[in-house]
């Protein structure tokens, strides 16, 4: 099962995506709740609700029609997971890391496939792409152990580590040069764990302005989705709708030679096995992106 948020006629609500339709569950059934991460926190009897809704619905939209929302627009968590690929780890001249290595986004950095990606006043030759797999989290969980951490997973998407390099590698947390604003696509929906099976066997790739810079699959992961679930659950509470970005591997702009940072214009598509793609257009930060009306009085 294929879960998004779209937008149409004004409104926004959850649907199931049903080749090129998607199925309006508000329709289907006015019950379910209207946001993918209030169906998760219901559990796995919402989820199977969802799914026979979707089977009888006679309200079905061509995709074409709406507009794809990011499928968990406010996470509790996004987290992401740095040097996750041993020819990213190489080609960034670093150690292979011994366990992984955690850092958030914050939450106000998501954004939709088709969204516009602002391209930084304060850093206008240092953004980058990074394509990457990630898992949501569909169960309340804590001290999972790895056989058991496929229970815990809802499904699976795909985000844009969109990195601002200069302000990234100003300190070791790396977390502020990941977190500006429009500078976390998800999407383009939620592909359910039973759909997409073994998620460590999937194609990845990533294109600027069709022109193709990483080319890899998630066999090639350090840490897998299920290790993963075991070392953050070691620490903290896992909640529903916590998004867990697992890496990128090589190919990032700031490795080529001679260096090939975004710039407004670009266009950046990223593509996964059995999970779809988004695809990103670069813009120049607005200069009125901010009301500073509140603190004026």
């Amino acid at each position: 099962m294929k879960l998004a948020m779209f937008t149409h006629a004004g409104g926004t609500r959850l649907g199931v995506v049903q080749g090129d339709m998607i199925a309006d569950l508000a329709t289907a059934d006015p019950a379910l709740p209207p946001e993918l991460k209030r169906l998760l926190e219901l559990g796995p009897a919402a989820m199977e609700r969802a799914r026979e809704a979707a089977k009888k619905a006679r309200d079905l939209l061509p995709l074409s029609n709406v507009r794809l929302e990011a499928p968990i627009d406010r996470p509790n968590k996004f987290i992401a997971v740095g040097l996750n690929y041993a020819d990213h780890v190489a080609e960034t001249g670093s150690d292979r890391p011994e366990f992984p290595t955690i850092f958030n986004k914050q939450n106000t950095c998501v954004n939709r496939t088709g969204g516009p990606v602002h391209l930084p006043r304060v850093s206008p030759d240092m953004l980058d792409y990074e394509g990457e797999m990630a898992f949501v989290i569909g169960r309340r969980c804590r001290h999972v152990p790895r056989a058991r951490a496929a229970e815990v997973i809802a499904g699976y998407c795909i985000v844009n580590d969109v990195s601002v390099r200069d302000w990234q590698l100003r300190t070791p947390t790396m977390t502020i040069g990941k977190s500006f604003d429009t500078h976390g696509p998800i999407g383009p929906w939620l592909t359910t764990a039973d759909e997409v099976g073994d998620p460590h066997v999937l194609s990845l790739r990533t294109t600027v302005n069709g022109e193709q810079r990483q080319a890899s699959n998630t066999s090639h992961l350090i840490f897998n989705c299920f290790q993963l679930v075991e070392h953050l659950s070691t620490a903290f509470t896992l909640e529903p709708g916590d998004v867990i970005s697992t890496g990128t591997p090589s190919g990032v702009g700031l490795a080529m030679k001679p260096r090939c940072m975004l710039k407004a214009g670009d266009v950046v598509r990223i593509e996964i096995e059995r999970l779809g793609a988004i695809e990103n257009q670069i813009i120049d930060e607005p200069g009125d992106t901010v009301s500073l009306g509140a603190l004026n009085g």
